[in-house]
């Protein structure tokens, strides 16, 4: 399917979701010249409320790029719901059985193929900071970049959990709320480039991720951020879904 007949189709979802989400709330972003204007790339941003991927997809909007977002395969075998994430051109993923490892890696060299962008939560769930900010990352984002040679940018944003809290599932409609979105510069991985990707570069790479969308964070709260990050294992958390 070409790339043009997705964008017509993001621009009908965009023509309802904008004026809604502008309704609401009223969405600010700098750093978007840090956003290619074209060729593939991977965002990677905090999350701590279910509505931030549609903050973060309105951000990317504005920047003339259209939002997509990995999500597991079998999300693609059900009725309806497969049907639309495959006319918006989400990008299936095997998070099970023997092509857990190897489904980044492909979706990472489909990335770079066609020239799309992705966003990808390193954290991998909401934060369980009781702060909100955010908590140790994953290695996936990171591996999909040195995999792929992707670009791989930070985002934060600081708003979304006043118009819909953590796990409470309602929007809050009146007065609008602010939100403030900040891309930063891409991360540098070249140190890591031309070496095995292995378990110490990921973990050394997602770190130098995690620790820049905390800086961007905590310039957007003005705050200073903990000296150390959240980890959920610590505290007997899961690790994935509500906790």
């Amino acid at each position: 399917m070409p790339n043009q007949d997705r964008t017509l189709r993001w621009r009908l979802i965009a023509g309802v979701a904008l004026p809604l989400m502008g309704l609401i709330s009223s969405i600010r972003v700098r750093g978007g010249e840090n956003i290619p204007k074209s060729g593939s790339f991977i965002l990677a941003p905090c999350h701590f409320s279910a509505i931030d991927p549609v903050v973060m997809a309105v951000a990317l909007w504005k920047q003339g790029r259209t939002p997509r977002f990995m999500a597991k395969s079998s999300l693609f075998a059900i009725p309806v719901l497969g049907s639309i994430l495959h006319w918006l051109g989400q990008i299936p993923v095997e998070r099970d059985g023997q092509q857990r490892a190897l489904g980044p890696m492909k979706a990472a060299r489909d990335l770079a193929e066609k020239g799309l962008g992705v966003i990808i939560y390193p954290e991998g769930s909401l934060t369980r900071d009781p702060e909100l900010w955010p908590m140790r990352g994953k290695t996936g984002a990171v591996r999909m970049a040195l995999d792929a040679g992707l670009p791989l940018i930070p985002a934060a944003h600081w708003g979304t959990a006043k118009l819909m809290p953590r796990y409470s599932g309602r929007l809050r409609l009146f007065p609008r709320t602010p939100i403030d979105v900040l891309i930063g510069k891409p991360i540098d991985l070249s140190p890591f480039k031309g070496k095995p990707i292995d378990q110490k570069i990921l973990t050394q790479a997602t770190l130098i991720l995690m620790n820049t969308i905390t800086e961007l964070q905590a310039q957007l709260r003005g705050e200073t951020a903990p000296d150390k990050r959240w980890d959920p294992l610590e505290h007997n958390q899961t690790t994935t879904g509500k906790f």
